[in-house]
Parts: structure tokens; C-alpha cells; sequence
């Protein structure tokens, strides 16, 4: 089992930022592509953005302009920064990996933006 470490959730007003960040082990070595998803209170799971090796991104399009993607390769790490946040962005953001034609789960983290 792969074990992903997040981290960069939190409580933040309308207009606000936050990065998230996402690290997967470092005893893995080519990982395909990296991304979140977020999940609101009575919703499904949706895709948010997502990255692949050579740094080929694909944003929702109800994030576009306010987010992105990226990520350091050396360190098997994503990143999400999101800027001009929105309560509607509120919701648990899983970060995700390709690897050895599975894909694997972070634990989730809050994220919560106040009106």
C-alpha cells in the first residue's frame, strides 16, 4: 500500500488561498500522473486538476483561472494552489497517483471557505 501525506487544508474567507501539497514515498520512482479531487458534503467525488510527468495539466473548468497544478518530480510531490476561493469550494480534497497501473488515495483534507 502507498501512503500519501497531505497537507494545507484549512478554514479561509471568500477571496482567500491555500496550496495544498501531496507527497507520496520516496522509495517509488515513476509515477504517472498526480491530482486531486474534492468531495462536498451530499456530492460525488470530482476531479479538480490533475498533472502528468512532463507537466500536461487538466483543470475543471469551475476552477480555471483560480488553481493550479504542479508538481516536483525529485520529491514526488503535487501541489494545488488555489487562490480567489469560494464557499462552493468547499469540500474533502484527496490527492491521488498513478503508479504500476493502480492508483492510489490520500486520506483527504479540509478545506473550508466562509462566506
Amino acid at each position: 500500500q502507498v501512503q500519501l501525506a497531505e497537507s494545507g487544508g484549512g478554514l479561509v474567507q471568500t477571496g482567500g488561498s491555500l496550496r495544498l501539497s501531496c507527497t507520496a514515498p520516496g522509495s517509488i520512482t515513476a509515477i504517472n500522473s498526480m491530482g486531486w479531487s474534492r468531495q462536498a458534503p451530499g456530492k460525488q467525488r470530482e476531479l479538480v486538476a490533475s498533472i502528468t510527468t512532463g507537466g500536461t495539466t487538466n483543470l475543471a473548468d469551475s476552477v480555471k483561472g483560480r488553481f493550479t497544478i504542479s508538481r516536483d518530480n525529485a520529491k514526488n510531490t503535487v501541489f494545488l494552489q488555489m487562490n480567489n476561493l469560494k464557499p462552493d469550494d468547499t469540500a474533502v480534497y484527496y490527492c491521488n497517483i498513478r503508479w504500476a497501473w493502480s492508483t492510489y488515495w490520500g486520506q483527504g483534507t479540509q478545506v473550508t471557505v466562509s462566506s
